[in-house]
């Protein structure tokens, strides 16, 4: 069965890829806590993070937008000491300070989906690579994502984290095309089929 190339034999990252990577995501507390754990992954490998998610779960209250914004410094202390997470002071803030801007823009927009696919006008892009090396790591749309998501208070929304993002997240589909992936989540954009 071929996948795509950056999938190492870990479990961890085979279910990952088979069941979650690129599936389009519409669940607004799903997509906040998938951006937090990218911003998190800055520096690091995607691996790394995704066998400490469950951590990140307990420790962030199940990325629950509204009791992140209320951490208050001794919650954060509390965070930087905990060894199932990575403990990096701005990435921890950065958590905190996302939530607060979530709480904005779903006050604008209705949701933090609406919010996120707008990037792509609410319909996911379908690329077609045929080798890992025709990946990009930007596009324009993590570029504007990133220009936007930084000026509405986001941190750690870069313009490669916010492509990774989007890729996580299925507002595009880039499993390569010999992926057995591909032609299954281009159906599911086809047929609408969001989780």
């Amino acid at each position: 069965m071929e996948r795509c190339g950056w999938v190492t034999e870990d479990q961890v990252y085979l279910d990952y890829h088979d069941y979650e990577w690129g599936r389009p995501m519409k669940d607004d507390r799903e997509l906040f806590e998938l951006l937090c754990l990218e911003g998190a992954q800055a520096g690091l490998s995607w691996l790394t993070i995704l066998k400490r998610r469950m951590q990140y779960r307990e420790a962030f209250d199940q990325f629950d937008p509204s009791t992140i914004a209320d951490y208050s410094d001794e919650k954060i202390e509390e965070l930087i000491q905990n060894e199932g997470i990575i403990r990096n002071r701005l990435k921890i803030r950065s958590v905190v300070k996302n939530a607060k801007a979530y709480q904005a823009v779903v006050e604008q927009y209705g949701s933090f989906s609406s919010y996120i696919w707008n990037f792509v006008d609410h319909q996911p892009i379908i690329n077609h690579w045929t080798d890992l090396s025709e990946v990009p790591a930007q596009t324009e749309e993590s570029r504007r994502m990133s220009r936007q998501m930084k000026k509405d208070g986001f941190g750690f929304v870069g313009p490669t984290i916010c492509y990774a993002y989007m890729q996580s997240a299925g507002l595009v589909n880039d499993h390569l095309t010999g992926c057995f992936c591909y032609q299954e989540v281009k159906q599911l954009i086809e047929k609408g089929e969001f989780r």
